[in-house]
Order: structure tokens, then C-alpha cells, then sequence
């Protein structure tokens, strides 16, 4: 319990060192060599979460494997301030594309919490009403794959062939408005 709450008050304060300025966006663009195609996550306990994005059971899993025509990936962290601000501004991104006969089976949302544990990770989707599903990243294993960027980061990918994804775009920060960021991953994913 001790060391519980000693690593979340160091979270704490490192927590905003993560963060991005709010309202700057980088442009458009992957990381170098797409380090997405390489980064498993655990499988989703929930059936309903599962059945969300496709997976049958099993212990790992790549977002190319995610039965999706594009996978929206929010890399946050429980502890950013930024990230706490956007949450539901998230949510109504989800619900915008929950909504939409046309696009919910073709684009699905899921959430890295970086520097995040299981708990913190529930913590976040419990504090803030998340519907889709978030993965912790403990250890920041994903985060150094992606070159330590600062949260909130946006991930538009596009699973293609064995396992694999195309990053159809990216943006860190905020976004301008739900309807907006949807219309530009639409946008994307015609292309």
C-alpha cells in the first residue's frame, strides 16, 4: 500500500512533464519506422469490450488486428491536466461515431494510458465516463516506442494486410472541435 502511494505521488509529479501545451498541434505525419505495428497490447478481459473491437479471446493483440477500417488511438495520461480537460470532449468524439450507422463498425477508439497502471487506468475511465477501452503502459514501454511524446496525442490508424497499420494521421493536443477532428479522420480514410 505504501509503495502504491508512493508511485502514485511520483506519478503525480512527473505527470505533467508529459503533457503538451494545450492547443498546439504537430503536423500531420508518423513517428519514424511506425512503431505501431510492433506494440501488442493485453486483450480485454470484457466480452463486451472484446467484441467492441473485433478480438476473439486470447493474451495479446496488435491494432492491425482490430476489425476496423481505422482505429483512433488516444495516447493520455491519467495524471495530465490537458488530457483530463479533453476527456470529454473524447467521449463526444466516441459518441459522434457511435451514432452513425455508417461509421460505427468501420472506425473504432481505444486509449494508451502512459505511465498509467491497471488502476489508474480504471480510475480514468470510472472519473470520466470513457465507453471505449484503455490500456495501461506502466512501465512507458509504448511511450518510448513512440518516441516519448507528450500526451494528449492522436492517433488515426488504418489496419492493412498480416497485423499491420498504415498511420493515416496524427495530431498532438487538443483538438478543434469532435465534429471536426471526425470529418478529418474521415477525410483520411478516403484517401
Amino acid at each position: 500500500m505504501r509503495r502504491a502511494l508512493l508511485q502514485l505521488a511520483l506519478l503525480a509529479i512527473i505527470g505533467p512533464l508529459v503533457c503538451f501545451p494545450d492547443g498546439t498541434a504537430r503536423a500531420e505525419g508518423a513517428a519514424p519506422d511506425n512503431p505501431w505495428a510492433a506494440i501488442l497490447l493485453t486483450t480485454p478481459a470484457e466480452a463486451t469490450a472484446r467484441q467492441y473491437l473485433g478480438l476473439p479471446e486470447g493474451k495479446h493483440f496488435r491494432v492491425g488486428e482490430i476489425a476496423a477500417d481505422a482505429v483512433i488511438v488516444e495516447v493520455y495520461s491519467m495524471y495530465c491536466p490537458h488530457c483530463q480537460r479533453e476527456a470529454p470532449r473524447v467521449n463526444e468524439l466516441y459518441d459522434l461515431i457511435e451514432r452513425r450507422a455508417d461509421l460505427r463498425r468501420r472506425i473504432k477508439m481505444i486509449g494508451v494510458g502512459i505511465g498509467n497502471s491497471q488502476f489508474e487506468v480504471d480510475f480514468f475511465r470510472e472519473s470520466y465516463g470513457v465507453k471505449f477501452p484503455l490500456f495501461p503502459d506502466g512501465q512507458f514501454i509504448i511511450h518510448k516506442q513512440l518516441g516519448e511524446t507528450r500526451t494528449p496525442h492522436f492517433f488515426v490508424l488504418k489496419p492493412v494486410g498480416d497485423k499491420q497499420v498504415k498511420v493515416l494521421y496524427d495530431h498532438v493536443g487538443k483538438f478543434s472541435s469532435p465534429g471536426e477532428f471526425l470529418e478529418t479522420v474521415r477525410k483520411h480514410l478516403a484517401e
